[in-house]
């Protein structure tokens, strides 16, 4: 009210001394006029201090609703990321007898003869198409049948590939992947993940997994590996990639346990040209794993001054179950395939982190688990150390360093793969076909459950194993990455060797070709690495182009594979070394992707 009075008295004060010559009338009617634009003034000014106290209610009311929604859903966080990826593929294929079209050719020509049935006549011979002859070397009885010229010549026709050139020149996928975390009591926390991951156009995993190149990308019936659920292009449907609770501080200690589907893929270093976190203290080597284990896991983290973040866990996993087993005398059913690893980190820095692990597989299966794994080959031990190293503010921006290191070292067992084969007669084992029926052609002979292969060795014609010692491999992989931050630009540069006798495993690796670190021979990868400068909404939100190149250079055969002998792909020719899937000598991938993280 004194502000009003004062503000009349001002406006008395501007009024022109003329203006007291003014009749009364007319003063007071200045008066009034003067009056009303106060209280409208005065209204105006009620009107805005109302807005402004009910803003401030309003935000309060927004404040406590969203501490009662966290109050109800802060132990639940929702993440993911989506992916669109595009990638070109070439490969060169060597010239090599494949061993797999030739089963395929001589059993379409065993179903024509018995399909045809009645006898076969040559050079005035009335010769049986199918009948069964006993080996005098050895006393078995095996199923023969005659061949004539043209199917010989089908028969080695459909093995003999020369050089060859395999292809995708336009390869889009889409991948989609759902995490959750849920804290269920103070110590205790769930995670999941859900993943969709398919090629366009196909709801299989066919046309990638099996193009009959490389182990870790073939697949039974559409299904790849159980480890590589998600990992791999199959359908649109949502999967488990990992799920598994985790208690910490056990009993008050620096101690963890965790069990489930574990988070054993896409491990350090692999994370960096992913331009993602390291996962925790979940995680394993990258060189030596990238499979989602079904599992469990016990931590220790003490505080060590001089060893900061340091921390160490023991960890199992089970690869393959077998189901049950019987007391009944010749029960074939193969055991189980168990891991076990320790994994020591003894530094555990936001710029520096070093790994060390050993992990072994016990009783390696012969065969896709999916297709019916009949022997256990042996168990085999893996050894490495991974250190990563963060140089900051190192010009325009800051560098990563990385390097991993890792050996290989097979056991085998007595057991072997072994599978019905088809194949010429040869009576005295000395490499040249039969002709029983003398029309001057060999004879064709089936073979049941002919042991073939071993654990990185191969067996003899007579199924003998032949150098079956224990052979060990190794691997390193080192790599780089400059992050400029003004721009929000990285460029990384990879590479990685592999061994004659070097095995990893890791099928659900992130490369299209084959998982690049079980290459026998060198890889060469490039990329860059674009983030767009968006806000982030979401608590992980980042958007950002990926644009790549990778150069395989494969020394020998069996990249991704510990089954039979590795052979030198420049010593293939069309005869020697049969081959179950044909050998790329070097490949190319040229890559680009699209990623949303929220």
């Amino acid at each position: 009210m004194k502000r009003l009075l004062a503000l009349f008295v001002a406006l008395l004060l501007l009024v022109p001394a003329s203006s007291f010559a003014l009749s009364p009338e007319e003063i007071m009617k200045k008066i009034q006029d003067l009056t009303n634009q106060i209280q409208e003034l005065k209204k105006q000014m009620q009107e805005m201090q109302n807005k402004q106290m009910q803003q401030q209610a309003d935000v309060m009311d927004a404040k406590d609703q969203a501490k009662e929604v966290k109050s109800k859903f802060g132990w639940l966080t929702i993440g993911g990321d989506y992916r669109f990826r595009f990638d070109s593929l070439r490969g060169d294929v060597h010239e090599h007898f494949n061993f797999s079209d030739l089963e395929n050719q001589a059993y379409e020509i065993w179903q024509s003869h018995i399909m045809l049935g009645g006898y076969y006549a040559s050079q005035g011979i009335t010769y049986p198409l199918v009948k069964p002859w006993t080996n005098p070397l050895n006393g078995q009885t095996y199923l023969i049948t005659g061949l004539s010229s043209t199917e010989l010549n089908q028969l080695f026709g459909a093995a003999m590939k020369g050089n060859s050139t395999a292809k995708n020149d336009a390869l889009l996928t889409n991948r989609f992947r759902l995490t959750i975390k849920a804290q269920a009591t103070e110590n205790i926390a769930v995670k999941a993940r859900l993943a969709m991951y398919k090629i366009w156009g196909h709801q299989t995993s066919g046309p990638l997994t099996d193009a009959g190149y490389f182990a870790d990308r073939m697949s039974t019936g559409g299904a790849p590996f159980d480890g590589q659920t998600g990992h791999l292009p199959m359908d649109n449907k949502l999967v488990v990639d990992y799920a598994y609770a985790t208690w910490s501080n056990v009993f008050d200690l620096p101690v963890w346990f965790s069990v489930g589907r574990r988070p054993s893929t896409e491990g350090i270093p692999t994370n960096i040209r992913q331009n993602r976190e390291k996962v925790g203290t979940a995680g394993v080597p990258g060189l030596m794993i990238d499979y989602a284990f079904d599992g469990l896991t016990l931590g220790f983290a003490p505080y060590i001054e001089a060893l900061p973040g340091f921390y160490a866990k023991v960890c199992y996993g089970k690869g393959f179950d077998s189901g049950f087993r019987t007391d009944i005398p010749g029960d074939s059913t193969p055991k189980d395939v168990d891991f076990l690893g320790i994994n020591i980190v003894p530094i555990d820095t936001d710029n520096f982190h070093v790994e060390l692990q050993w992990d072994r597989a016990f009783n390696i299966f012969d065969t896709f688990p999916d297709s019916g794994v009949k022997a256990n080959l042996g168990d085999i031990d893996q050894y490495g150390i991974t250190a990563t190293y963060k140089v900051e503010n190192l010009g325009a921006g800051d560098l990563t360093l990385f390097a991993s290191a890792a050996l290989s070292k097979t056991h085998p067992s007595d057991e072997m793969l072994a599978m019905d084969i088809f194949t010429t007669v040869d009576m005295n084992g000395d490499g040249i076909p039969d002709d029983l029926d003398g029309d001057g052609y060999p004879d064709l002979m089936l073979v049941q459950n002919q042991p073939l292969a071993g654990l990185l060795f191969d067996a003899d014609q007579n199924g003998q194993p032949v150098d079956k010692d224990s052979k060990t491999g190794h691997a390193f992989y080192v790599g780089a990455r400059y992050d400029i931050k003004s721009t929000g630009t990285k460029i990384g540069l990879e590479y990685n060797y592999g061994s004659k006798n070097w095995i990893t495993f890791g099928p659900a690796a992130d490369d299209m070709w084959t998982n690049k670190l079980g290459t026998r021979g060198e890889v060469y990868e490039a990329y860059l690495i674009q983030e767009l400068p968006e806000m982030p909404i979401a608590k992980m939100g980042k958007a950002y182009f990926r644009l790549g190149y990778q150069y395989y250079k494969f020394r020998y055969t069996g990249s991704n594979s510990w089954i039979g002998a590795p052979k030198k792909i420049d010593d293939l020719t069309s005869m020697n070394y049969p081959q179950f899937m044909a050998p790329l000598k070097n490949a190319h991938d040229i890559y680009f992707t699209f990623d949303v993280t929220f």
